[in-house]
């Protein structure tokens, strides 16, 4: 994994410049730390930042498809492509010649013999800027489920553009603005694909080509989601997901360094974790695999079940690292260590964005940060709840009849809209057209299947929102915390294969003996302990301990008796009103609960200040 970042300019020489663009790169250090690299010409500055996974000696970049030749198109690249192998064979029969073992000479030789249509034969997690000297051509690219993110902010002659906001922002011709549509982006709970937050920036869409040159911006798909008739029975559906899973974490596992696993005891992760444990023992590996969770200090003593949380994780990550053979270790967090101000203002920075999901996203920080201590690349369960129908908003029909994005639903009756509402941020930022525009906007993309109608049409519909929309969300999340750390994360789930079989699998079939993820549960039985397996799905955990929530309380009282800038956003009595409701009268829900509201305005605050971020309304 790594971190890129670069300017073209059409209307003046940029080799003058190559310091603004080394100024822009190493903001992403922690991306890449062992390797920093500019590449310069005319028009165009490219640079890299380095995490050496695959070809430690070889693979550095940026990388030229023809060494020593002024125009032989140039790409700087971050992640991993899984099928490199097999291109690389494809292309030596084609007659190129290699002179490295990397993905990322692949992924050039593959533009050389096939263009810009080489994306849609990528299969893997990528963001990659690819500069063409012959045309005077960007190429920015992004991976089909959006695992990488990838920024670009036009310029008056032409384009910025980096791996996180923060790169773009260093650059004197980027402005850190943000207008009324950016705000209701970060308190809406909605994550428009294509938004950036920051006026004037854009993230590029999964699966999407952003080309520019002298004739502009133009942006083309490569894939999407389409809607296909299932044929397959139940037998053969469990058995070929079974089959995707196998081969897809044997792909993932393909590094030139350590690899491990995030474990929580849940279905998803312990599958990743089962399988890849198989997979390197039948590849006989002697070594055990390592399977990494998070725990918070005295929560089995203090948890209390409720609508998200029905057991604490870690008995079930224990269970499954014995049964599997993996070498486990708990990292174990207490309320000081995510209120530590330092790790605070690393997550912030990580972010680039006020933090969205309160105490999980300084645990989940820590909990890569023990990581890296360790291995530099982990595979993790996440996204199989938005594909296999794993949250309790599926099968909730309430949430699923209704007319909002069905997360919305928890975060109704946990009380954070409620939050939002009673202190005026919903009203001031007109929050109900807002998610009301953009939840048609996002039906309008469904893909239908004729004759598809009632339960199944919706539940394809549900599917659909949660895959293009919440997974973004969650992945973004997994994938600032990890990179923050120099830690790569893998998301099986995400393989465009799998995802394709899996939506276009009936509602029936997902749920086929009427619980949540009925067909992954299927495909691990025999895998996985059955305590593991029919236990019911918990989200990542968060503290229960009233320390934390005192503290944020704390911290809130403080931002109404300063000039904080969310002054500007709220009314400070209706503020003071929910800090007067008992304590732990908010911990129940999680992120979706009035506490996240009081710590979004925390971090707003300190997003603004730090950022130097100007609020235009």
């Amino acid at each position: 994994m790594c971190g890129l970042a670069g300017w073209v300019s059409l209307g003046r020489d940029l080799t003058w410049h190559t310091g603004i663009a080394s100024e822009m790169t190493r903001t992403l250090e922690c991306r890449g730390p062992d390797a920093h690299g500019v590449w310069a010409s005319e028009h165009a500055l490219l640079g890299h930042q380095r995490l050496s996974i695959i070809d430690l000696e070889g693979g550095a970049q940026p990388m030229s498809a023809v060494p020593d030749v002024p125009d032989a198109p140039v790409v700087v690249y971050t992640g991993e492509i899984y099928n490199f192998r097999e291109l690389r064979g494809e292309l030596e029969r084609l007659g190129h010649r290699f002179r490295t073992v990397s993905d990322t000479e692949v992924l050039l030789h593959a533009y050389l013999e096939w263009g810009e249509d080489f994306a849609a034969r990528l299969n893997g997690m990528y963001a990659f800027a690819l500069w063409d000297p012959r045309t005077e051509q960007l190429l920015l690219v992004r991976d089909r489920m959006g695992v990488k993110p990838l920024y670009y902010y036009e310029t008056d002659d032409g384009i910025l553009f980096g791996s996180e906001p923060k790169a773009i922002l260093c650059h004197p011709e980027a402005e850190a603005v943000v207008d009324a549509d950016g705000l209701r982006e970060i308190f809406s709970i909605v994550r428009t694909p294509g938004h950036a937050v920051f006026r004037g920036m854009r993230e590029v869409r999964p699966a999407t080509v952003v080309r520019f040159d002298a004739g502009g911006l133009t942006e083309r798909e490569y894939w999407r989601l389409t809607a296909r008739p299932h044929t397959d029975d139940l037998p053969t559906t469990i058995r070929h997901v079974r089959e995707l899973l196998e081969d897809i974490v044997e792909r993932q596992l393909v590094a030139d360094v350590t690899v491990g696993t995030l474990l929580s005891g849940g279905l998803d992760s312990s599958a990743v974790t089962a399988l890849a444990a198989r997979a390197l023992a039948a590849q006989g590996d002697p070594k055990p695999l390592r399977a990494f969770s998070v725990d918070f200090t005295g929560h089995d003593e203090r948890f209390e079940s409720n609508v998200q949380w029905e057991d604490p994780d870690t008995p079930f990550a224990i269970e499954v690292a014995r049964h599997v053979g993996a070498e486990h270790v708990v990292v174990e967090l207490d309320s000081e260590d995510v209120l530590d101000p330092q790790v605070r203002a690393a997550v912030l920075r990580a972010q680039d964005l006020p933090v969205s999901t309160g105490d999980m996203e300084y645990s989940l920080y820590l909990l890569c940060r023990a990581l890296k201590e360790r291995m530099t690349v982990a595979l993790s369960g996440e996204a199989a709840d938005e594909l296999f129908g794993g949250y309790t908003w599926f099968h909730d029909p309430e949430a699923v009849e209704g007319d909002t994005f069905p997360w919305h639903h928890p975060f109704e009756k946990a009380g954070g809209i409620g939050a939002l509402r009673e202190v005026g941020l919903w009203d001031r930022l007109g929050l109900d057209a807002y998610v009301k525009h953009r939840y048609a906007e996002a039906l309008a993309e469904v893909p239908r299947l004729a004759g598809e109608s009632g339960l199944e049409a919706r539940m394809r519909e549900v599917g659909y929102l949660n895959i293009t929309r919440w997974e973004n969300f969650l992945l973004d999340r997994k994938d600032r915390m990890s990179m923050a750390v120099s830690l790569e994360v893998r998301v099986p789930f995400t393989d465009h294969r799998l995802v394709e079989y899996v939506f276009n699998t009936p509602w029936a079939m997902k749920n086929h003996d009427g619980r949540e993820k009925s067909l992954l549960r299927s495909a691990m039985r025999g895998i996985l302990p059955d305590s593991v397996l029919d236990r019911k799905k918990n989200p990542y955990p968060s503290t229960q301990d009233e320390t934390y929530e005192i503290a944020v309380r704390a911290m809130v009282e403080d931002l109404l008796t300063g000039d904080s800038p969310v002054l500007r956003l709220v009314t400070p009595d209706a503020v003071r009103r929910l800090l007067d409701r008992p304590v732990g009268a908010y911990a129940m829900g999680g992120p979706w609960s009035a506490r996240a509201v009081l710590e979004r305005l925390i971090e707003f605050d300190a997003w603004v200040t730090r950022y130097g971020v100007r609020v235009e309304l």
